[in-house]
């Protein structure tokens, strides 16, 4: 692998204009086919195998011009003290309404009178119009939303509280601010680990470059593929970190052969040699990550993780090939300002050689001066923790494991409007048709009654109807409304007591299931639950069902490649431990906050509830796949030096020497970037931003900073233990470069001070000694 991508950094960096030609002709094409393909296909969220989906394909079956998942609105009004909503005026102005909103969009479906469905509170201050449309919320026209906000504007003006709800005002997030915000901070970082505008605009081009071609691709084949305008929201959040990730560290390589004095070609199919081999490796992770979501079974799921897998790789033949090329045409700009002129110094230098003697015996004083390199953070940290590892390790586990405590309390499920800020109309509408009708009014559940076995549907139909209405929780059910000719299906609209978020609302929606089966008994008809918030309750429950499953998948097959890569048992069980550590004390802090409600005035946490369903599952993904990339870039180092000949303990000291500055600033960016998404209004986009952000920060600085160098520390010379008949069985993919070490051809005198260090090593030297 190593020679391989040796061969091709040089490659690319000698042909630098063909190969940045490939890359943007890649680009070109990418381009036109998204500017020239059809529109995405539409959002229709399915979950297969699950209740709720099974009720609205039945209806869609016997009701063809019906959409069960189009999108809906509540228009809710509300009288002044004093004023009841069926005063004349009042009356008026909301009838009025009604036909406004029938006339305003052909997207809309039906609009409900509330004086004729009994929409108006008992009290009568409060009535809400309810409008259905023909498409789902994500394919709803801007035109139509403006003509929805604009709904009950002389309403508003003749005194009355109009606010709206419902999903039909749900848009994509607007997330380009936030990107934006978050290249800035990475090019920070990136200028200050690098010190060279050149050095710090390469892993920022390329990342862009690369996300680029990503998009475009999934726009182009988004018709041919079944792709959804949502697909790519995860590969242009992940195409962007691990793009800026790869580069950083190929480009770090890069300089510190430079800095070794190899040429600038040598230097290039080095740094892609060794690190190209660790960008290659961990993407694989990235990918097994990402790929896995396919076992949760939701296809909107699914395509989102094929599709940011395939941004990922894009990520990978970038760095190990454009980067190199680009590194050609940057020239010396590369290395910062202060090396070019210490580059220029020590060449003077060298050239006063021919003086005087003594002149020469000063400049040999001075030569070995400027040789004695001060240790950096990285290696004063490194020394720090190996001579404490127990310290360090005790205080790191612990410190994870108090954070992971709340995690034990963690309730899933999906936000709804009352998690929403109180401040904005979705949450105020939520809150009058609480106040006015029940909180169980803001998420009604819609049971399907299949009489078509039934000898007597009407009274299948009823009989279904008065069971459902002495179940516990439940607070109203509506009288039976058939929807086909035949007149053997019918749905019921179903209240429940509590909030559609509530673990008691999902309680009655298990009660009602529970009665399906002596309904059918009783009766020939069967009986489904569905609407959105039983589709959400189902949701909830697959994700929880394929988490295990899920992590199974990934940390199993991440195993067998860190095996693979670092030719070891226990590294990559530490690896694996660590990463699992990490994850769950990310999600207690994320249940502290966004359930507990701690600290929650911090980042405009309006309302405590459950955690969103996705969250678990999405972290595993997304963290493990950075996660294994620092994990990869940290150790892969110190494997290269202990196979060199370093004692385990020097070679951990080597790994952060090179490594840790580089890693630092990789997490950096990544918790810059995500932290810009905890200032977002939507909570889901809140609560994924604050939990990747304090995932990374976990992982990077105690797991990978203090947990691993304590624990190889403490391991010593077994931390690199491989049975003899499995290191046959494993393919060598060298990733540490020995291959390529021995094929450039090291001077004897230096491989023979390696080979004297590998006998002094095996023959029981102290392997944690610095």
């Amino acid at each position: 692998m190593a020679t391989f991508l040796y061969k091709l950094g040089r490659f690319a960096f000698r042909r630098r204009r063909f190969v940045a030609l490939i890359w943007v002709a890649l680009l070109a094409v990418a381009g036109v086919g998204a500017a020239t393909a059809s529109p995405p296909a539409n959002d229709n969220f399915s979950i297969p195998g699950t209740e709720a989906q099974k009720a609205f394909d039945l209806l869609e079956q016997r009701s063809p011009g019906g959409n069960p998942q189009g999108a809906t609105a509540r228009v809710v009004f509300h009288a002044p003290g004093g004023e009841k909503m069926t005063d004349k005026a009042n009356k008026a102005a909301v009838e009025k309404t009604v036909r406004e909103l029938k006339s305003g969009s052909d997207e809309v479906a039906s609009v409900a009178d509330p004086y004729k469905t009994g929409a108006v509170s008992k009290n009568g201050d409060t009535a809400y119009i309810l409008t259905s449309y023909k498409v789902s919320a994500m394919e709803l026209h801007d035109k139509t939303r403006d003509a929805l906000k604009e709904a009950g504007q002389e309403a508003r003006d003749s005194g009355l509280t109009v606010e709206i709800g419902g999903d039909a005002l749900e848009q994509m997030p607007e997330t380009g601010a936030t990107e934006v915000i978050g290249i800035a901070i990475s090019a920070v970082v990136l200028l200050i680990t690098f010190g060279s505008l050149v050095a710090a605009g390469l892993p920022l081009l390329t990342a862009i470059i690369g996300v680029g071609i990503g998009i475009s691709s999934i726009t182009a084949l988004a018709t041919t593929l079944g792709l959804s305008s949502t697909t790519s929201t995860l590969a242009m959040m992940i195409g962007l970190a691990v793009g800026i990730d790869y580069a950083l560290f190929i480009v770090s390589r890069y300089r510190a052969e430079l800095a070794e004095g190899q040429e600038r070609e040598e230097a290039a199919g080095r740094a892609v040699g060794t690190a190209g081999s660790a960008v290659v490796f961990a993407g694989l992770t990235v990918v097994i990550a990402l790929a896995g979501l396919a076992v949760v079974n939701i296809p909107v799921l699914s395509k989102m993780g094929f599709a940011a897998a395939g941004t990922v790789v894009i990520a990978v033949l970038i760095a190990i090939s454009l980067i190199p090329a680009l590194l050609g045409f940057a020239g010396n700009k590369v290395v910062s300002r202060k090396a070019r002129k210490a580059a220029k110094a020590a060449k003077a230098a060298e050239a006063t050689e021919q003086g005087a003697e003594g002149q020469a015996g000063q400049a040999g004083q001075a030569g070995q001066a400027q040789g004695e390199e001060k240790p950096n953070a990285g290696t004063r940290w490194a020394r720090f923790v190996l001579r404490r590892p127990v310290v360090v390790l005790l205080v790191g586990v612990l410190g994870l494991g108090a954070a992971a405590l709340p995690a034990a309390s963690l309730e899933l499920g999906l936000p709804d409007d009352g998690s929403q800020p109180t401040d904005t109309t979705k949450r105020k509408a939520y809150d009058l048709i609480s106040d006015g009708f029940g909180p169980g009014m803001n998420g009604p559940l819609m049971v399907i009654v299949d009489a078509k076995g039934s000898d007597d549907p009407k009274g299948a139909a009823e009989q279904v109807r008065k069971t459902i209405h002495d179940v516990d929780g439940v607070a109203a059910v509506s009288k039976p409304q058939f929807i086909n000719k035949d007149g053997d299906t019918a749905t019921l609209t179903v209240i429940s007591k509590y909030k559609p978020s509530s673990v008691d609302t999902e309680d009655v929606v298990h009660h009602i299931r529970d009665k399906a089966a002596s309904l059918k008994a009783g009766t020939g008809a069967e009986v489904l639950v569905t609407g959105q918030t039983a589709m959400n309750i189902d949701i909830s429950q697959k994700l929880n069902d394929a988490l295990l499953p899920y992590l199974g998948l990934v940390v199993g097959l991440a195993f067998l490649l860190l095996m693979v890569v670092f030719r070891s048992l226990l590294v990559p069980l530490k690896a694996a431990l660590g990463f699992l550590l990490s994850v769950v004390a990310a999600l207690g802090a994320v249940v502290a906050v966004f359930q507990w409600g701690w600290g929650g005035s911090l980042f405009n946490v309006e309302e405590p509830g459950p955690i969103m369903s996705m969250m678990p599952i999405f972290m595993i993904g997304v963290v493990f796949g950075l996660a294994m990339d620092y994990e990869v870039f940290l150790v892969t180092r110190m494997r290269e030096a202990y196979v060199h000949g370093e004692r385990p303990g020097q070679a951990v000291v080597t790994g952060f020497k090179h490594g840790a500055r580089v890693v630092t600033a990789a997490a950096i960016i990544m918790i810059s970037v995500f932290a810009g998404f905890i200032g977002s209004s939507e909570s889901m986009v809140k609560m994924i931003g604050f939990g990747l952000a304090i995932a990374v920060f976990f992982d990077a600085f105690i797991v990978r900073m203090a947990i691993v160098p304590a624990v190889l520390a403490l391991l010593g010379k077994s931390a690199w233990w491989l049975p003899r008949w499995l290191d046959k069985a494993l393919p060598n993919v060298d990733v540490e470069g020995d291959g390529l070490r021995k094929q450039l051809g090291s001077d004897p005198e230096a491989g023979r001070d390696e080979r004297n260090a590998r006998d002094a090593r095996d023959s029981g030297a102290d392997l944690t000694r610095v």
